[in-house]
């Protein structure tokens, strides 16, 4: 069980989209992982959003051009996301299994992305294998974002996982860091609580 599943519970789907809901009706963006993506590859790029949750990030991705794919393992996000973008391949799966071909899609993915502390979720010990899983599913040259907090200030649960635990995991799995931010807004990492890494395959 991931460390999300015993946060969440199992009707955490609505609250969470509620929530970001709110934010945005205050003026705020909510949006800055989805402009971050779009700066890295070119409009009708294949876009993996592993953690999916109620599908924020990609419905936004998929409207600004770019061809989506989510996977999540909560069924309460999923519920969310298929009814807010019921014409969205969404796929109820845990990352630690995932593999393009078992949910009928095409490997070669340009960028997957990991928002929403998606790494320090999951279930402890699959990080690797979870690495090796989603850099499998890029092309030759594609991209892994992945934007966590390492902190109690950042994150839901206790910090465990750190930058160069991640890194090791991203080594093991044939990724190289291309370059490493503070925010989703791309502001320079300065060795604080939250960084947003960009590793190639």
């Amino acid at each position: 069980m991931s460390r999300w599943s015993d946060l969440a519970g199992k009707a955490s789907g609505e609250d969470y989209a509620a929530r970001f809901a709110d934010l945005a009706r205050s003026g705020k963006n909510v949006h800055g992982e989805a402009g971050f993506c779009a700066a890295l590859v070119p409009t009708g790029a294949r876009v993996l959003d592993a953690g999916c949750g109620t599908g924020r990030v990609m419905i936004r991705l998929a409207e600004l051009g770019y061809e989506c794919v989510g996977v999540d393992l909560d069924a309460s996000m999923l519920a969310v996301a298929r009814k807010q973008a019921p014409g969205l391949p969404w796929f109820q799966l845990d990352l630690a299994e995932f593999e393009p071909a078992l949910v009928g899609v095409a490997e070669g993915f340009d960028l997957v992305v990991a928002a929403g502390n998606i790494f320090p979720l999951l279930a402890p010990g699959t990080e690797a294998a979870v690495t090796e899983r989603l850099s499998a599913a890029l092309r030759p040259g594609g991209l892994l974002v992945a934007g966590f907090g390492l902190d109690e200030a950042h994150l839901p649960v206790p910090p465990g996982l750190t930058l160069s635990d991640y890194d090791d995991f991203c080594a093991g799995a044939g990724l190289t860091l291309v370059d490493r931010f503070a925010t989703w807004d791309a502001d320079p990492y300065d060795d604080g609580g939250y960084a947003v890494s960009v590793h190639r395959r």
